[in-house]
């Protein structure tokens, strides 16, 4: 793990880890995740493409939030507080392929929709309340995107433009423009590798050019209490016991 990982992440928005989960511990999520308990899913043209609120419905997703494999990279950037929020599971197949323009990641998921000054537009996602915080809640969050399968240029690899998180929330017309400047950086990863990057950072991809899964377990986590009566869709907390599960997730 580079020594460094905390500074890169402030500067640059995004940095990489290498070898989170061997392979054992890949097969095992994926066998997991092959038959998902009834939850809420997106779909596009009859195949599953993303299935949401992972940590509840997939237990094997909530014992590798609370690894020490993943844990212990978010907790040198955000610190011993940070909780996961949140976890999508995304798949790009012959059966559903898509592409995502240049973006920020504006929304949370909470427990249900309440009335507090500075959170807002509202909608619903799979079923889930989701809210635009602002964005010094966002500044407090790191996502995990913990790679599944082999990921490069040719099956939809996330494209970053490194230093673009310390913007701010854009307008698309400001997307735009920085998307214009150039700079991109193309992040191929192997399977079992892991993203680190800030929600405000832009990012985009493309469609996959051949057809074979592309599954990216996505894990956000925040460091930051809500403002009552607003809530975290999470049932884990630091002060609450934890699995011991880094015997399968090591490493």
């Amino acid at each position: 793990m580079p020594p460094d990982l905390a500074d890169q992440v402030a500067a640059q928005g995004f940095a990489t880890v290498r070898g989170i989960l061997d392979r054992h511990a890949i097969d095992s999520l994926c066998a997991e995740l092959a038959v998902p308990a009834n939850g809420p899913s997106l779909r596009t043209r009859g195949g599953v493409f993303a299935i949401r609120n992972l940590l509840e419905i997939v237990p094997a997703v909530d014992a590798l939030a609370r690894s020490a494999a993943v844990r212990d990279p978010v907790e040198r950037v955000l610190g011993s507080k940070a909780m996961p929020v949140r976890a999508i599971l995304f798949d790009k197949t012959p059966a559903a392929n898509w592409l995502v323009p240049w973006h920020q990641d504006l929304t949370i998921a909470v427990r249900r929709r309440e009335s507090v000054h500075g959170y807002g537009p509202w909608s619903v996602k799979g079923g889930m309340s989701h809210v635009q915080p602002p964005s010094s809640v966002l500044d407090a969050m790191l996502a995990v995107r913990i790679h599944l399968d082999p990921c490069d240029e040719s099956n939809g690899a996330l494209r970053l433009l490194p230093g673009t998180h310390l913007l701010g929330r854009l307008t698309p017309e400001q997307i735009v423009r920085e998307a214009a400047r150039g700079g991109a950086v193309t992040c191929e990863l192997h399977a079992g590798d892991a993203l680190l990057m800030k929600p405000l950072l832009l990012h985009a991809s493309s469609a996959s050019d051949h057809p074979a899964h592309r599954r990216v377990i996505h894990l956000e986590f925040a460091a930051y209490e809500l403002p009552l009566p607003l809530e975290w869709v999470t049932n884990w907390y630091p002060s609450r016991p934890q699995h011991s599960s880094n015997e399968l997730y090591s490493v």
